[in-house]
């Protein structure tokens, strides 16, 4: 069987590590669908989900709050600042931190803070929505 090494890293820690048979993930200009043997690339990310199917055919979600991809022929490595298991993700929490930023937003007294808050908004929808592709899967 075809598979690729993948691994999604966070500053704190290790988030997968294992074998894929294709990774989709949101590239700064779209989603990109990596298989076994792809291109050489280098790349930022943006806040959403990354999907790994796993060699023995299951699912793995990770949700990122943006970073950087690296794929060789035979390793896909991603690196962001902040990364989730999906079944990590608490939507109450992401709920609660989206109405603070909402309310940042609305008392931003410079430009500094509001564009603060409308990066804080995106990262949060990206990660409400990783939440709910989760859940259907």
């Amino acid at each position: 069987m075809n598979t690729i090494h993948v691994d999604v890293v966070s500053a704190e820690e290790s988030i997968y590590s294992g074998e894929a048979r294709f990774v989709a993930l949101p590239g700064e200009s779209g989603e990109l669908g990596i298989y076994p043997r792809h291109t050489p690339l280098i790349t930022r990310i943006k806040a959403g989900s990354v999907r790994i199917e796993t060699a023995d055919g299951g699912e793995e979600f990770v949700f990122v709050a943006g970073g950087i991809l690296e794929v060789q022929p035979d390793c896909v490595t991603v690196l962001s600042d902040t990364a989730i298991r999906g079944k990590d993700l608490d939507e109450e929490k992401a709920n609660a931190a989206k109405q603070e930023a909402e309310e940042a937003l609305r008392n931003a007294k410079s430009e500094i803070d509001m564009t603060r808050a409308q990066n804080e908004l995106v990262v949060l929808a990206a990660q409400l929505s990783a939440l709910r592709r989760y859940r259907k899967k």
